[in-house]
């Protein structure tokens, strides 16, 4: 349980004897600040027990509604899948007792590593650059004695996350500032505020299971900071489960992300449960000190020196990866342009194929459940690719207009980096190819890159055959963002497999499969075009959408307004 936690905001005294402000409807003691819905249910377990047993309230502040993620549950997307999901948000939290949720209603645009791009667009127009305005006034708002929020660190996880970690650790350390924002004091009635402790979901900690998981001398071994945990086999008098079945229970309310295929029963054995896991940040108010870990070496680099300005700067370590090393290819010139028709002819692709390899999920079984061989070739200005899939189980038939969701279920993805620089894909070209739809026949579209949506310029054929399917496509190179540098251009394949009929993923393969290999450049395999002289063009800038939900068009946000007296997308007060 989290007694730490309770010790350190004392407020398990009688609500009469509380200080004014916990009077306020909008107070919460402990406030999780997330980048989407969904990405508090890890941490319900906890969330729930310290309402339950240490008897504090909780409330939830989601950056975004989460419009740029997949839907396992129909066909809705941006703003109506906004509200989808906020839907969903607000039955799962409810599930462990938690009444308030905040939105600041942000775009989610798709996904990315990059934390800077994330922040730019969330500031960018046409939205107002009040990200962390928002939050702080937030925390001015619901006066927490505790904020949690997601990790900070990049380590390959979605830049949306990293974003709200590090704009909910600038809030807490600003909220108390009376010169941060000051309107807000001057203007809005709110005053400064100061929360004790700062947590951060730390999911990759190895620690102890079962009951001993709730030590408290354990340290992050990057970071050198403490970690603490609180068990999810702790029982629930409440609900009469464990609170791990009671996180499952509420998990399965994120139907769109695909949750509700969990198994609906928790068969863990209680003594084997883990903990959910939190890195102290702050104590007091203040950053917490590292412990020597003994590779305190100064390190350099973005994510560095944000986590120097905030004083804590050995989140630092082992955060950043240098780039992995990747494979190279030779892409070869034909003298005949391939026919695009799925089925790879002599001569159409001389050089060697590429194997692609287990990168994430569950591994093949064996070949036949999943394996994959891609090849290459260039004729004129068009580039050329054949893959072709093993695959024993076919996943769920989309419609076309679900098309750019490829990673639900059985698809190609072609990812090039023209120049072999780009540090996110918004300066890519991603396609991706699903081999057969609910319509009969493929579908193309791009995803997650400089300009994610139809792909009219670009040719694909496919055929599905008992045991698998081909997809063969060419790509103009006009239709890349930038100039081709031939001897630096930068490619991934990537085959996902699902096997499954409830839109989820299952097994993913790449021919370069370090890192994030769909979402790092970095990651992807460099692939020289032998005696190629590519067209000049001018670089063409990021389009990306930035459609979002509107608190204004929620019911349930405009009623929780009048109940806490804190506007629907946590706007000026007025």
């Amino acid at each position: 349980m989290g007694l730490a936690l309770a010790a350190s905001v004392t407020t398990a005294a009688p609500l009469a004897a509380r200080p004014l402000e916990v009077l306020d409807p909008a107070h919460v003691d402990v406030l999780f600040i997330g980048a989407h819905p969904d990405d508090e249910f890890q941490s319900l377990a906890a969330l729930g027990q310290w309402q339950e047993d240490d008897g504090l309230r909780v409330g939830v502040a989601t950056i975004t509604r989460g419009e740029g993620g997949g839907n396992a549950v129909g066909e809705e997307e941006g703003a109506a899948l906004g509200l989808l999901r906020e839907a969903e948000e607000r039955e799962a939290v409810g599930l462990v007792g938690i009444d308030d949720v905040h939105h600041l209603d942000k775009p989610d645009f798709w996904y990315t590593l990059s934390a800077p791009l994330t922040i730019a667009v969330w500031d960018g127009p046409p939205q107002r650059a009040d990200t962390l305005e928002r939050l702080v006034r937030l925390v001015r708002a619901t006066t927490p004695d505790v904020v949690v929020t997601m990790d900070p660190r990049p380590l390959d996880q979605h830049g949306a996350h990293q974003a709200a970690g590090r704009l909910a650790t600038e809030a807490f350390l600003l909220a108390g500032d009376p010169s941060a924002f000051p309107s807000q004091l001057t203007a809005e009635g709110y005053r400064a505020w100061r929360p004790d402790r700062l947590l951060a979901q730390n999911r990759r900690f190895a620690g102890p299971t079962g009951p001993a998981c709730e030590a408290r001398a354990l340290v992050d071994p990057a970071a050198g900071l403490p970690v603490e945990g609180v068990w999810e086999g702790t029982w629930s008098r409440r609900y009469g489960r464990t609170w791990a079945q009671r996180e499952r229970d509420a998990a399965r309310a994120y139907a769109s992300q695909g949750f509700a295929a969990l198994p609906p029963t928790v068969d863990t054995p209680v003594d084997l449960l883990p903990c959910d896991w939190f890195t102290v940040l702050a104590e007091n108010g203040t950053p917490v000190p590292a412990a020597a870990t003994g590779h305190d070496e100064p390190r350099h680099g973005e994510f560095a020196g944000w986590a120097r300005r905030v004083g804590l700067p050995t989140l630092a370590r082992d955060a950043e990866r240098d780039p992995p090393p990747t494979p190279a290819t030779t892409i070869h010139a034909v003298g005949e342009a391939p026919r695009v028709d799925g089925v790879a002819d002599d001569g159409e692709y001389p050089a060697a194929p590429l194997d692609l390899v287990h990168w994430q999920g569950p591994g093949c079984r064996d070949t036949a459940d999943c394996s994959a061989r891609a090849r290459l070739s260039r004729h004129g200005d068009d580039l050329y690719a054949h893959v072709d899939v093993t695959d024993d189980v076919r996943g769920t038939a989309l419609a076309v207009r679900d098309c750019k969701r490829h990673w639900r279920t059985d698809a190609v993805e072609i990812a090039l980096d023209p120049r072999g620089a780009s540090a996110d894909t918004s300066t890519t070209f991603k396609l991706a190819v699903l081999p057969f739809t609910a319509e009969g026949g493929s579908c193309a579209a791009r995803d997650a890159d400089q300009h994610q949506g139809p792909a009219p310029e670009v040719e694909h054929a496919a055929v599905p055959r008992d045991g698998g399917y081909s997809v063969e496509v060419r790509v103009p190179v006009r239709a890349l963002p930038d100039r081709v540098d031939p001897t630096a251009l930068t490619l991934n394949v990537l085959v996902y497999d699902s096997d499954t009929r409830d839109r989820t993923g299952r097994t993913r393969l790449a021919w370069s499969p370090s890192g994030s290999a769909q979402a790092d450049p970095r990651a992807w395999g460099t692939a020289r075009l032998e005696g190629y002289d590519p067209p000049p063009r001018d670089r063409a800038e990021p389009v990306i959408p930035t459609g979002a939900a509107s608190s204004a068009d929620s019911f349930p946000s405009r009623l929780q307004g009048i109940r806490t007296g804190v506007p629907p997308g946590v706007g000026p007060r007025r």
